[in-house]
């Protein structure tokens, strides 16, 4: 390591010292070029770094309420596929903060292993293993027998192998019917009669129409999976999510597979994930809008709304029933409540936070309210 090197490299975080040092073997920097580059990191480092005392969670509120009341409030639509939606802009960005249980257009980005993700005669086939099929989807023909109201379909055979689907998987799911109906196979038909042997029309075609519903493959949950070309690589979007049981698919790459859904993320993969969800979805959003919000604001809300280990919302139920100081709960909304709980149990406020303090006219413990100032006073006639 060089001289000059060695000078900032106590200067600098870890992360941005080795990158410049391997971006500056790559380029063939000079010793003189080495040091201007290092001098102007140094530069850009020290300008970035918050001062102490600064209200960063303001700084933060204001980052994300001012340019988001520019937001659009719209839904983008695949064009031909109705399932397949997603909620952008500022409706997306109040789910995220909200922490909504589920999200109003659930979907997931499936990245596949090779070859799969650059060969697209598989596509079909990890399509049919991933998206709900349909027994409707694999039919060549069904029909209603009124003389013996019952209902008779064949599957067709053809489809059914391009789909990697067999005869049992269509009994497996005509399972769901065994309390309401018979279930017989003969040759290559299949038929489904009520048990009720005074059951009516309206009864049959009711039963028509559920076996035609009736989901003999794929994952459950999942309505619609289409094909998207990002870069060399094929990826798979889908509406409708399930992460637990896509990422076990050994076509699918398990580790960069992520969902929309905080909450099953969280429950399938951990609260760390959860948060770089939370990240990379409000990234998402704000990039998409093309607003000039710091990353490190999005990092400190999302550290805020998983830092007690499960995802809280920024609401009143959230991460605001949980601040320290009553006053700052009660400031926010249902005051009487807050104040008669802390009088109950005798709680105290050391007013540490900004809201009480200005609600005591107090200054405020961030900038210059921070340190306090003590004045050493000389004795009557001391000249110094």
């Amino acid at each position: 390591m060089s001289k000059i090197a060695e000078q900032y490299k106590d200067k600098l975080p870890e992360g941005l010292f080795n990158e410049l040092l391997t971006e500056g073997k790559k380029k063939k920097l000079t010793d003189k070029q080495l040091k201007k580059a290092f001098e102007k990191l140094y530069e850009k480092y020290q300008y970035a770094a918050i001062q102490p005392g600064e209200a960063i969670g303001i700084i933060t509120a204001e980052s994300f309420g001012e340019p988001s009341t520019q937001m659009t409030l719209r839904t983008f639509h695949f064009a031909g596929v109705a399932e397949m939606n997603v909620t952008l802009g500022l409706p997306r960005l109040i789910e995220i903060f909200d922490a909504r249980k589920a999200p109003s257009t659930p979907s997931m980005q499936i990245y596949l292993n090779k070859p799969y993700n650059k060969d697209e005669k598989h596509l079909e086939k990890i399509i049919g293993k991933i998206k709900g099929v349909k027994l409707g989807d694999v039919l060549a023909e069904i029909s209603i027998n009124i003389l013996r109201t019952q209902v008779e379909f064949r599957p067709n055979k053809k489809r059914m192998r391009e789909l990697g689907i067999n005869e049992d998987d269509i009994l497996k799911g005509l399972k769901d019917f065994a309390k309401v109906a018979d279930i017989t196979q003969k040759d290559s038909s299949f038929i489904v009669k009520p048990k009720n042997q005074e059951a009516g029309l309206p009864v049959v075609f009711s039963l028509k129409e559920k076996v035609k519903d009736l989901r003999v493959k794929g994952i459950k949950g999942i309505h619609e999976v289409l094909p998207k070309k990002e870069g060399k690589e094929i990826v798979l979007l889908s509406s409708g999510t399930n992460l637990a049981e896509v990422i076990i698919l050994p076509e699918v790459d398990k580790d960069r597979t992520v969902s929309n859904d905080l909450f099953e993320v969280g429950r399938v993969l951990g609260i760390e994930a959860a948060r770089q969800v939370i990240m990379g979805e409000a990234s998402h959003v704000i990039k998409e809008q093309g607003l000039p919000i710091d990353h490190r604001h999005i990092m400190l809300i999302s550290d805020l709304m998983t830092s007690s280990g499960v995802i809280k919302g920024v609401t009143r139920s959230g991460i605001t029933s949980e601040k320290e100081s009553v006053l700052a709960r009660a400031s926010f909304e249902t005051p009487i409540k807050h104040l008669i709980n802390a009088s109950l149990q005798g709680e105290i406020d050391y007013l540490n936070s900004v809201v009480e303090n200005v609600m005591l006219n107090q200054p405020v413990p961030v900038g210059t309210g921070l340190p306090g100032l003590v004045t050493k006073m000389g004795k009557d006639g001391d000249k110094k």
